[in-house]
């Protein structure tokens, strides 16, 4: 099974100098709760921009051109056949987490979205590829607002798509 899961403000933003643009601790509560024990595919410049350091208790994938890139405790692709192949050897969940060339190239092979929209606009450098996502072919499936309190500033929805 292949999801991707990002947060964006409500223009679609998603970085910003290889950071997110916002503090939201739900949102990262989030992904923890639905990546931990599972596997996350993403790009080089996402994985160095969490500190060249793979999230553990999770497989971590990073697709990349660069042939003689190496990083420890990830395992290292170069391109998206390859890491179909091994998403049919090995069972389980597969979370496309960024950045927007990850979502480019592997989107149309997700069954799922989780996507957390902060319902405020950000100054970003990087925007969610959104006109990739037909809406003809997805619904939604389940709204779960955030909640705000002192620690969570704005506003805020998960909302999970399944392809039709």
């Amino acid at each position: 099974m292949l999801i991707a899961l990002w947060a964006q403000d409500q223009n679609g933003v998603i970085g910003k100098d290889g950071k997110l643009p916002w503090s939201l601790p739900n949102d990262m509560k989030f992904f923890k709760e639905q990546t931990t024990g599972n596997a996350i595919i993403m790009g080089r410049k996402t994985f160095e921009s969490m500190g060249e350091k793979a999230l553990p208790n999770r497989v971590n994938i990073v697709l990349t051109s660069d042939k003689d890139y190496k990083a420890d405790q990830v395992l290292i692709f170069h391109t998206v056949e390859e890491i179909l192949h091994y998403i049919e050897q090995h069972e389980g969940k597969y979370y496309l987490i960024g950045g927007t060339g990850i979502f480019r190239s592997m989107l149309a092979y997700c069954t799922d979205l989780y996507r957390t929209t902060i319902e405020s606009e950000f100054e970003g450098d990087v925007y969610f590829p959104e006109e990739l996502i037909d809406r003809n072919e997805w619904t939604l499936t389940k709204t779960i607002p955030g909640i705000m309190d002192e620690r969570n500033h704005y506003p805020h929805i998960f909302e999970l798509f399944t392809k039709k």
